[in-house]
Order: structure tokens, then C-alpha cells, then sequence
């Protein structure tokens, strides 16, 4: 019998996690957060230090729904608090202020990565309000900026893609600017860019034509197909001579740079990766009648 706070699916050796009876324990309640932490208080040896009369019933219930369900974390926020409430003219709003630099993230576990998905998935569902409380719950909590950045740069490829071009131009350069100013400044740049991306048309086309292209090379023989010779390089005389690249044409000394060429491997010469359309063609029932 073993038990983890981390999740088993990235910290468990799959051959040992199929063998076992995995059991998810849920979050605890508000309510059951409160009576945690009232027994705390009125059990004596649980705190180092008494409490002062900052530390009531509406401070209790405010840590009870900041804690996300965790009684480690409500009693860890609870020795704070008593320790800051002991402190000459300090008030429950500092008290309060204090507590919003340690919200509950966890940088190498699943709020680390549950967030940053959310983040993108917010982003490309075109809801800029959603994905700047992600992109802010991330920086408040001490994540590190270039991995929002970075990921910033692949949602302006992935998502917005060809239906504006520019967003790819606006994502590197929000990575370069959170590299050279750092924070608390370039939260702007990344707010700016969270937002730009948001509300840009979004197209999946060039994603999913190069994932199409990806999916024929895990079919037998195709990754190994023998280019074509009158694309093949010919740095040297022996390539020359068999041919490589003599029947190649140049596209721009034609007119309009069109000519009839062929590109493919000859196994693949009917074979198209490219999609044509921006986005998907399904429906979701949830918008009808609306």
C-alpha cells in the first residue's frame, strides 16, 4: 500500500502501476477545512505561537477556501497567519495580502501543468478573460515567466497559425522581452501577447496538415523513400555525373515561378498532407438555439 500527493500517472513506473488498485482521494470541503482548523487552535501544542484576535471566525473560513481543499496547506496557512497577527499594528488585510504570495501552485506537479493547459485552452477558445486570470494565477504564484513565454510561441503557430501570421512575430518577441526585462515588469509583454492571441482568428490548418505528414511516416517503407534525383544535392563531380539535380528547374527563372515539377517521392505522388480548411467543420449541439 503506498499514497502519493503526486499524480501515479507521471510518478509511478507504469509495468508497477498496472498491477496496482489506484484509489483518487478528492478535495476536502470548506466546511471540512474550518473544523480543521477551529480543532487547531483550540488544541493546544498544535501552534507554536497564541494567536491574536486578527485570527476569528471570518479569517477561518477565508483561509478554509484559500487552502483548495488541502488541510496541510490550511494548517501551514494558519501558522502563518497567527505568526503575522502577532506583529505590532498589523491588520487583517495584511494578514490577507501576505497570504495571496504563497497561493496554492505547485510548480513541478499537476497545477504546474493542469494551469498552462488551461491557459492555452483559454486562448484558443478566443476568451481573454479566462486566460489572463491563468496567465496571472501562473506569475502571482512564482512560475517562471520563459516557460509561459514558450508556450506563448507554440499556441501562436498551433492555434492562430495562418489566420494572421503576425502572432507568431508578436510571440517571439514577447520571449525575447520577458528574457531581457524579466519580472515584474514583462508580465505586460505577457499580458499584451495573451490577449493579442485571444482575440486573433485561429487556424489549425498548417498543425494539422504537418501532423497528416507525420502520420505517413509510421507507415511501412514511407520514411525511407528515395528522393527524387532532380531535387538531390550535387556538391560534388561523382554526384553530378549521376545526374543529381540536372533536371531540376529553377522556379524563379519562370514565369510566375510555375512549372510542371514533381516533388514527392514517386510513392507518394497523389498523396496530399495539406488541409483545406482553417478549423474543423463539427457543431457543437450546446450552441443551437441560441
Amino acid at each position: 500500500m503506498g499514497a502519493t500527493t503526486e499524480n501515479p500517472s507521471f510518478k509511478v513506473q507504469n509495468a508497477l502501476l498496472s498491477r496496482c488498485r489506484t484509489f483518487t482521494l478528492q478535495k476536502l470541503t470548506d466546511e471540512h477545512i474550518r473544523l480543521i482548523l477551529e480543532r487547531a487552535l483550540t488544541t493546544e501544542g498544535v501552534l507554536d505561537t497564541k494567536p491574536s484576535e486578527l485570527v476569528d471566525s471570518e479569517l477561518i473560513a477565508y483561509l478554509a477556501a484559500f487552502s483548495d481543499g488541502d488541510a496541510r496547506t490550511a494548517l501551514n496557512l494558519l501558522e502563518l497567519s497567527v505568526s503575522i497577527s502577532n506583529r505590532p499594528d498589523t491588520t487583517k488585510e495584511e494578514i490577507k495580502a501576505a497570504l495571496t504570495k504563497t497561493l496554492v501552485y505547485d510548480r513541478a506537479g499537476d497545477q504546474h501543468y493542469d494551469t498552462i493547459s488551461a491557459l492555452h485552452k483559454s486562448i484558443r477558445g478566443s476568451d481573454p478573460t479566462a486566460a489572463l486570470y491563468y496567465l496571472a494565477r501562473m506569475l502571482q504564484s512564482g512560475e517562471d515567466p520563459l516557460f509561459i513565454a514558450r508556450r506563448l510561441v507554440v499556441v501562436a503557430s498551433e492555434d492562430v497559425g495562418l489566420a494572421d501570421n503576425s502572432m507568431l512575430s508578436l510571440a517571439t518577441a514577447t520571449y525575447t522581452a520577458v528574457e531581457k526585462i524579466g519580472m515584474p515588469e514583462c508580465r505586460i509583454a505577457l499580458g499584451h501577447c495573451t490577449v493579442a492571441l485571444s482575440l486573433a482568428p485561429k487556424s489549425t490548418r498548417s498543425y494539422r496538415s504537418l501532423n497528416n505528414a507525420y502520420a505517413a511516416l509510421g507507415e511501412p517503407g514511407v520514411a525511407s523513400l528515395p528522393i527524387p534525383v532532380h531535387l538531390r544535392n550535387a556538391p560534388t563531380k561523382l554526384m553530378k555525373e549521376l545526374g543529381y539535380g540536372a533536371e531540376y528547374k529553377y522556379n524563379p527563372n519562370y514565369k510566375d515561378g510555375k512549372v510542371k515539377q514533381e516533388y514527392m517521392p514517386d510513392a507518394l505522388r497523389n498523396r496530399v498532407f495539406m488541409e483545406e480548411n482553417d478549423l474543423g467543420t463539427e457543431v457543437d449541439p450546446d450552441l443551437r438555439g441560441r
